[in-house]
């Protein structure tokens, strides 16, 4: 717990950073597509997949493999809305392991690929990170 806590902390500190340009077409409320190697897109996917693990069954940890769409809407806060593919590490969840040093299962029968959608809520100034879906 005190691991997603620290990450949900450092998330809404460097996702306080966004700000769009000025004469920028991102309006509130309107959702608009972000590059899937956006930092922000990736720290949002990965909170997604801390979602997910903590709410499943498995054994083993999973972690993003692909990010293959994502949009971003300003709504008090930034809403990443994310399509993401993970797949199943070689740790084991009760290793409580940093995701970052979890390789991808290399045996075939262990092996596993889900396609998830992650809608996460920044909101920054109240320190605030929530994943109100993921589904897979």
């Amino acid at each position: 717990f005190r691991h997603l806590m620290c990450f949900a902390l450092m998330f809404c500190v460097v996702s306080a950073t966004y700000v769009p340009p000025p004469h920028s077409t991102t309006k509130p409320g309107f959702p608009v597509p972000m590059n899937t190697n956006n930092p922000g897109v990736r720290k949002a996917a990965r909170f997604g997949v801390y979602r997910y693990n903590n709410s499943s069954n498995d054994l083993f940890l999973f972690k993003e493999s692909q990010i293959t769409k994502a949009m971003v809407q300003i709504v008090r806060g930034l809403k990443y809305m994310l399509h993401v593919e993970i797949g199943r590490t070689v740790c084991e969840k009760r290793e409580h392991s940093n995701l970052d040093s979890c390789h991808f299962q290399k045996k075939k029968s262990l092996q596993q690929i889900l396609r998830c959608y992650f809608e996460v809520w920044i909101m920054p100034w109240l320190h605030k990170a929530s994943v109100p879906t993921a589904v897979c």
